[in-house]
């Protein structure tokens, strides 16, 4: 197993409830496949550095997870297929 970064914009106006149930759907893709989420770090509303899908704004996730390589691939079409996600990023990290 490695350890990967996965970044998110997700969209600003998500109530509390739904933005909770995203990042929970978001761990459970993770972990799916045998791997596990080490830390959650939610960075809050931020300005975006341009505008994506007509938003100005966004709200910023870090998780930290242990997975195999293999399941990446799922994990990147379950988050490009989500609507409420605006941008995500997945970087493996060096031990």
């Amino acid at each position: 197993m490695r350890n990967y970064e996965v970044a998110l914009i997700t969209q600003a106006d998500l109530e509390e409830s739904a933005f909770t149930a995203l990042i929970e759907k978001v761990k459970g893709w993770l972990t799916a496949s045998g791997g596990q989420v080490t830390q959650v770090d939610i960075w809050g509303r931020r300005r975006l550095a341009y505008p994506i899908r007509k938003q100005q704004e966004g709200q910023y996730v870090l998780l930290q997870a242990h997975m195999l390589p293999t399941s990446l691939r799922e994990v990147e079409r379950n988050l490009r297929l989500n609507e409420q996600i605006l941008r995500f990023l997945i970087v493996r990290t060096d031990d």
